[in-house]
């Protein structure tokens, strides 16, 4: 696991085991990604020898689960929190609520009719 723990972290929120972590994942994912299409195409072309496809088959299953993207979780960058993330924000219900009532996300304001 320490060979993925990225060396120095860019991170400009709390930061807990799971915020690391998640880190580390989407660190592994983005330099594997090229070598997982690469293997994912060998393994779909199918006028290829079916040897080769079964020896891709067997690579690609013997990568790291890190390197996967379904590893990756959207996180609140104020908080860490794994659940009630708005994609567009990046932020927790209750961070957005927070930083929305103080007026700090350009062009959000609270709703009223």
């Amino acid at each position: 696991m320490s060979m993925f723990r990225a060396k120095k972290l860019d991170l400009g929120c709390f930061i807990n085991v799971k915020v690391i972590r998640d880190h580390s994942k989407r660190k592994a994912f983005e330099a594997a990604e090229p070598e997982r299409q690469a293997l994912r195409y060998v393994i779909r072309n199918t006028t290829l020898p079916q040897r080769t496809r079964a020896v891709a088959q067997l690579q690609l299953t013997q990568m790291h689960c890190y390197t996967r993207p379904t590893q990756i979780r959207n996180r609140c960058l104020l908080g860490g929190k794994g659940r009630g993330v708005l994609r567009d924000f990046k932020m927790s219900r209750f961070n957005f609520r927070m930083q929305a009532l103080a007026g700090n996300i350009p062009g959000v304001k609270k709703a009223s009719w």
